[in-house]
């Protein structure tokens, strides 16, 4: 099976220019609450955002699309699509530049962040098809990985490293039988990137083992913004300095030391009472309960062309994530849109979204 490394292909930062950006919408009661009508309301939100930068694909199913249809801007597609919840970051594909203008992407064998040892939901199988469908309708070259990864499970910084969690990556719900070296080979060979730095541990109450994508990003090569915690208290203190640690004595693919900006973690937010009323429990689907510890993060953006999109959630802590990001990104638009209804369901704009480069 050639890879796409060895095919010439790699995977580009998520600030270089996009083509468009993908999106699926929610629906199923056991993860988001009153029907799913809160989250469809900010991811519309959302799309509507990133469609004023580029355009913006809403994946629905049949029995959903005239309603996403009557509440979607004009300007964001529609297309019909089957799958098993909204995550377009991690069952979208990962796509990649090829040579002469080759379009790619990987396709990450899903299993709900766990299967049968802890996953979120069964079944999964329409989610696992997701991204294979996406590179059909785009005519790209589809990389089937030979593990299970999801795509908030990696960043990239374009230029030949790749931030991993070894918490996630390395976990025996996902690939029980596959070393630490042959994840580290596998994202080299299909992000087509040189270097993997790891960090230990994901934020604290994240359901998806540590996603990478809610602790740290690059912002650009060499630079890489981490979510802070000041409170000693608080289990995401030590995960802060753990990460920051190993970040300043890595190296990356150029040899260059990193630095590392800090965005502050949100006020510790809790799922409230109503809120968890809200939700219809399945035998086979989500858990959520009132008081529960919302794993929030401002790292948890989007990067479109021409601007950030970025989740807030009305609490003291977001006006300095937002000068944080103004002066991280002073060539872009940051706009914050309320994040809540979308954390409620387990993550957040960048879990919803996934950027397709331009060729």
């Amino acid at each position: 099976m050639v890879t796409p490394r060895a095919a010439g292909f790699s995977m580009p930062a998520e600030w270089a220019p996009h083509a468009g950006c993908w999106m699926i919408w929610p629906e199923r009661p056991d993860n988001w609450r009153l029907g799913a009508k809160p989250a469809q309301a900010a991811f519309a939100a959302v799309a509507a955002a990133i469609a004023r930068t580029e355009p913006v694909t809403m994946l629905v199913s049949a029995v959903q699309f005239a309603n996403a249809r009557a509440h979607l801007p004009e300007a964001v597609r529609v297309v019909e699509m089957s799958t098993n919840d909204a995550w377009a970051r991690d069952v979208g594909p990962s796509f990649l530049r090829g040579p002469h203008g080759a379009l790619g992407g990987v396709e990450w064998p899903f299993n709900a962040w766990g299967g049968l040892q802890g996953g979120l939901y069964f079944p999964w199988d329409k989610d696992d098809q997701v991204a294979g469908k996406i590179l059909e309708l785009e005519r790209a070259r589809r990389f089937r990985a030979p593990y299970v990864l999801e795509g908030g499970a990696i960043h990239v910084d374009g230029e030949g490293t790749a931030l991993a969690v070894e918490q996630c990556v390395l976990n025996a719900n996902r690939n029980p039988h596959a070393s630490r070296a042959d994840m580290e080979q596998m994202l080299m060979d299909y992000l087509g990137v040189e270097r993997v730095i790891w960090l230990a541990c994901g934020v604290p109450e994240d359901e998806t083992d540590g996603h990478v994508d809610n602790l740290a990003c690059f912002v650009r090569p060499g630079i890489v913004l981490l979510s802070w915690c000041e409170n000693p208290a608080d289990a995401h203190y030590e995960v802060s300095r753990a990460a920051e640690a190993r970040l300043l004595a890595a190296r990356d693919a150029r040899g260059r030391k990193l630095k590392v900006a800090r965005i502050p973690m949100p006020t510790p937010l809790f799922m409230r009472d109503d809120e968890a009323a809200g939700i219809d429990p399945t035998p086979t689907g989500m858990r959520r309960a009132a008081g529960g510890r919302l794993a929030a993060s401002y790292v948890n953006f989007y990067i479109a062309n021409g601007a950030i999109i970025a989740p807030s959630f009305d609490v003291p802590t977001d006006e300095t994530a937002r000068a944080v990001l103004e002066s991280l990104f002073s060539d872009r638009e940051v706009i914050m849109l309320p994040g809540r209804e979308i954390l409620l369901g387990g993550g957040d704009i960048h879990c919803i979204t996934q950027q397709q480069p331009a060729l």
